[in-house]
């Protein structure tokens, strides 16, 4: 009965074993979150992706380089990101100059926009986690992207 009654007990405060479908809930619960925000802005999750990648560089990219970008992030088809980008130009969110990219005052303001409506959100969502459980949790979710990669890599090689 003892042994019963610790094995139950070890269970219930045993954490449970991450798996693809956790990973993939946590994603889109999150992205949810995201995307209702970007949706009252008129924005979609992969104009949002592009524009702040377009953002955070350190010097305009081509359209080329910013759909490479994208792509790595996404996986999605480029025509696509091709289209998303045309779209951030008609918005006026990106401007062309000189064979390259770059946010208008527009596209830095959505995204400041998006950023403060977020941020509270995000700290609900992630605060009191300890740290050293973030940690070793980007360390899986790194191992799981890199091998996740690789194997798309394979895939395409295949193709």
């Amino acid at each position: 009965m003892t042994t019963t009654a610790s094995t139950s007990t070890a269970s219930a405060t045993t954490a449970p074993v991450a798996n693809a479908r956790d990973l993939a809930l946590a994603h889109y619960a999150a992205r949810g979150v995201l995307e209702r925000v970007l949706a009252r802005h008129g924005v979609t999750f992969q104009q949002h992706v592009a524009l702040r990648a377009a953002l955070v560089c350190d010097a305009p990219q081509t359209p080329d380089a910013l759909l490479t970008q994208v792509q790595q992030s996404l996986k999605a088809d480029p025509a696509d990101i091709r289209t998303t980008l045309h779209e951030l130009l008609a918005e006026h969110l990106l401007v062309a100059e000189g064979g390259h990219l770059r946010p208008t005052v527009a596209g830095r303001e959505l995204i400041a926009a998006v950023g403060a409506e977020t941020a509270p959100v995000s700290a609900r969502i992630w605060g009191g986690i300890p740290a050293e459980d973030l940690a070793v949790a980007g360390r899986v979710l790194a191992h799981v992207t890199e091998r996740a990669n690789a194997e798309l890599e394979a895939l395409a090689a295949d193709a």
